[in-house]
């Protein structure tokens, strides 16, 4: 256990590192000025940031994952699909109702949308796309296709939106696509998908092992596009990310709102596998007590993160933004792109997807090629999201020919790097995105274009995060599909070349 936990310790070390250096060499230059106060609080954010993925990561390899897979094999093989179906919906929408990430997001918009009204939409939205996700599954049915489909529904209430007059609430409707798939859903529903793939088999059990995340985040994007059509008018939220009281206080106050959060988010879905244990599955004790272990690592490793994140990073984030904008909107761009590359490595979830993708495709898709694509295609997200703040234009000039080029590339290379681009695209815009990049977009948009148009321009960079993996790593598929053809040439030349020299010998 104890190597286990060292060895996470080591990976937390390398994702949180680079963007806590970024920041403090940055605090020391003309460009950025931080209180010795601020300066100190984001250092000891970062430690506790380490140890928090470290314990989450260990807890999900004990206990998210394993309950995801049970859950999905036992399901599957009751054979009653109206069970499996009416479960799944029910875990989607309680998973997603206490998922933390979405909770961030709610709290900036609370003075936009009750944030109870949106968190429950939300998970209405995923527990739907979930039932339609394990469908796929259950009937081998082809993933791109069907989100072809909903993108093109998608799009069309997108059309809606604008012409009701709500522009501003768009791009709030596709980060909470991107902010759904947190922490605590990715394992478990990545998990439950390959359960449920392993248990049904077939040649494409691989491919159908993903594709779940990337359709629960078209759910709430969806739902709240509907939600947004009987709003009139544009209203713009009071977002504020300074801390007003003593920092212990704040400190305190956070540690306990983070507490309960991920208790119930936690409890919900303990309490379903518990009653699913016992009708269906009948795990040993000696089992469930490492599953039990593994929870308590996932409640602690994401306390300590969410609170970390919320009083470090947050009001940084906003500071850095505002600081960037106000000196050069070209610094701007720049300092988003290199925190891109890097901030990915520190979201909690990637780790997870990264460990089951290399598993999955046994080394076929290894660790370090995700890293380095996701890390890509973050850090161009976030330079052109810095790029739509400085001119002020609608999100979807980046998301229709976004989703389209992906949905392109789909055609071109194995179904399997699709299914995995489009999942990791909702992992990339995990709780460090809503908690460190929207407030540097928020702050960003506060020094260019003013209060009234932060809904319209600074949110959508999550929804940025989640789009511009579905590239980069579909790429990477591209290049696969690319250096096998080549290696075939290659033997084929090798075995005629020897042909050729047989032919001459004899002749």
């Amino acid at each position: 256990m104890l190597n286990e936990l060292w060895q996470k310790l080591k990976e937390a070390i390398f994702s949180v590192l680079p963007i806590t250096l970024i920041v403090i060499i940055l605090s020391f230059t003309p460009l950025l000025n931080l209180t010795t106060t601020e300066i100190v609080t984001f250092s000891i954010s970062a430690v506790v940031l380490i140890l928090g993925i470290a314990l989450f990561s260990l807890g999900a390899d004990m206990a998210m994952g394993p309950m995801g897979e049970k859950i999905g094999s036992s399901l599957i093989k009751t054979k009653k699909i109206k069970i499996v179906l009416i479960i799944c919906f029910i875990m989607g929408l309680l998973i997603t109702v206490a998922e933390p990430d979405l909770s961030v997001l709610a709290t900036q918009v609370s003075s936009v949308i009750n944030p109870t009204i949106l968190i429950i939409c939300v998970g209405v939205g995923v527990g739907i796309f979930l039932l339609l996700g394990v469908m796929k599954i259950i009937f081998k049915k082809d993933l791109s296709s069907r989100l072809l489909f909903f993108y093109l529904i998608m799009f069309a209430l997108s059309a809606l939106a604008i012409n009701n007059g709500n522009g501003g609430f768009l791009a709030l409707s596709y980060d909470s696509g991107g902010v759904t798939t947190g922490p605590i859903t990715v394992p478990f529903i990545m998990a439950l998908g390959l359960g449920i793939a392993q248990t049904i088999g077939g040649r494409e059990s691989k491919e159908n092992s993903f594709g779940l995340i990337a359709l629960c985040s078209i759910g709430p994007i969806i739902v709240v596009l509907l939600l947004s059509l009987g709003i009139n008018g544009n209203i713009f939220p009071e977002i504020n990310y300074e801390i007003t009281e003593p920092l212990v206080n704040a400190i305190f106050n956070k540690l306990l709102h983070s507490l309960k959060e991920v208790s119930l988010a936690l409890a919900l879905i303990v309490g379903c596998f518990i009653i699913i244990n016992f009708i269906f599955i009948h795990l040993p004790k000696q089992k469930l007590l490492t599953i039990g272990i593994g929870i308590l690592y996932t409640l602690v490793g994401l306390v300590l993160f969410l609170t970390a994140a919320q009083i470090g990073y947050m009001p940084v984030g906003f500071k850095i933004g505002e600081s960037l904008a106000n000196i050069s909107p070209i610094w701007l761009i720049i300092i988003g792109f290199v925190l891109g590359l890097v901030v990915v490595l520190a979201e909690p979830a990637v780790h997870v997807l990264t460990h089951q993708v290399e598993e999955v495709t046994m080394g076929g898709v290894t660790k370090k090629q995700m890293l380095i694509a996701l890390s890509i295609g973050v850090g161009i997200s976030i330079c052109l999201s810095m790029i739509r703040i400085v001119f002020s234009f609608s999100i979807l000039y980046y998301i229709i020919p976004g989703y389209f080029i992906s949905l392109g590339l789909s055609f071109f290379i194995p179904k399997v790097y699709t299914a995995i681009a489009f999942d990791s695209g909702g992992v990339a815009s995990g709780p460090l995105t809503s908690t460190f990049i929207l407030p540097l977009a928020v702050g960003a948009c506060v020094a260019l274009q003013g209060d009234s148009k932060i809904l319209e321009d600074a949110f959508g960079v999550v929804s940025m995060v989640a789009l511009t993996p579905l590239i980069t790593i579909q790429l990477l598929g591209f290049k696969a599909v690319l250096a096998n053809r080549l290696r075939i040439k290659a033997r084929e030349k090798k075995i005629l070349d020897a042909m050729d020299e047989q032919i001459i010998y004899f002749n």
